[in-house]
């Protein structure tokens, strides 16, 4: 295989590449990331400089990219596959990408202030941190009910915002749940259906004991 990912198949932006080499049919090597390993967070810091995962690196054109978004466009460009996750239409792709922005920032961002407080931060921390990040998620949560009326998926057809949304959505909606929004909610489970989210959420369940909410988890992600 000419290109790697290195990743871990519990980290959210890791799940949205898998996700979108899945929908492509793009080959690829998957080498799996432990940060608590010494030589594995030094090969994370020679491909991205915050050692942030996931990465990318092309044997082939001798490339290494990091950046979610950046790795599926680079894929998309250089190894075309069966179907396309951007419109041909700049300004329809423009419309994609806004919404991938949105469920990275607005939704998956969010979400990892209330692990980040859990794991990193001091005591007493927590409680306010969680709060202001659930309220910004309530706030994102209602612009996706109104958005995604009379729409199948966030930007047209099935693409790149949707292969953000399906984890942003997944740990979001664990930590604060989507309560009375039925059309976000319908959503959800369109992508839950996806044979390719469905295979990343497979691949990762080994490893959900370890994310710190444990508690929260509905049972039926457990199997």
């Amino acid at each position: 295989m000419m290109l790697t990912i290195y990743g871990h198949p519990l980290s959210s932006y890791t799940q949205k590449v898998l996700v979108a080499l899945y929908e492509t049919g793009a080959p690829f090597t998957f080498r799996q990331i432990d940060l608590g390993d010494p030589e594995d967070r030094a090969l994370m810091k020679r491909i991205e400089p915050m050692g942030r995962m996931p990465g990318l690196r092309d044997e082939a054109r001798g490339v290494i990219l990091s950046q979610s978004s950046v790795m599926i466009d680079y894929v998309q460009l250089h190894y075309p596959a069966t179907r396309k996750l951007l419109p041909a239409d700049l300004d329809a792709a423009f419309l994609a990408r806004q919404w991938d922005r949105f469920f990275d920032f607005q939704v998956n961002g969010i979400a990892q202030q209330i692990v980040d407080a859990r794991l990193f931060m001091g005591e007493g921390a927590e409680a306010p941190v969680s709060a202001f990040a659930r309220d910004k998620l309530d706030l994102a949560y209602d612009a996706l009910d109104h958005h995604l009326q009379n729409r199948e998926w966030a930007a047209g057809d099935y693409g790149l915002a949707d292969c953000a949304a399906s984890p942003a959505l997944f740990y979001a909606g664990i930590l604060q749940p989507f309560g009375d929004r039925p059309v976000l909610s319908a959503y959800f489970e369109r992508l839950l259906a996806r044979p390719s989210f469905h295979r990343a959420r497979t691949e990762a369940l080994p490893c959900l004991k370890l994310f710190p909410f444990p508690e929260l988890i509905p049972a039926r992600f457990l199997t």
